[in-house]
């Protein structure tokens, strides 16, 4: 019997969650990317969060973070290269409700702590 999967804690969802590349002749399958995906280059791409950082922010272990970042760097290399949408949905994730110490959302106070 396989381990249960921990939701990893997400600060926000995407402003947007469809990207598409413009002039395609023809319409391709889109390439999904999930929100905990999202979340992961979201704190390490843009916010500067190192791996260990982010691992404590999503409430998930170091090494779980390095496999969400390759699955989302190859899945957003696949849809660059050969121009594929890229659509952001679903996951195992639990949404914060900014009560928590470590909550990182719209620049809240207490999110400056994993910034330094």
């Amino acid at each position: 019997m396989s381990r249960p999967l921990k939701l990893r804690k997400v600060c926000m969802l995407p402003k947007s969650s469809v990207f598409s590349p413009v002039g395609q002749k023809r319409k391709k399958n889109p390439i999904f990317l999930t929100i905990d995906e999202y979340e992961v280059i979201r704190l390490l791409d843009k916010e500067g969060f190192s791996q260990e950082q982010c691992g404590e922010y999503m409430e998930i272990a170091r090494t779980t973070v390095q496999q969400i970042y390759a699955s989302a760097r190859k899945k957003i290399a696949e849809a660059l290269v050969e121009g594929f949408p890229i659509r952001i949905e679903g996951g195992n994730y639990l949404l914060c409700d900014s009560k928590e110490k470590t909550c990182g959302c719209n620049g809240c106070k207490k999110q400056k702590k994993y910034r330094q």
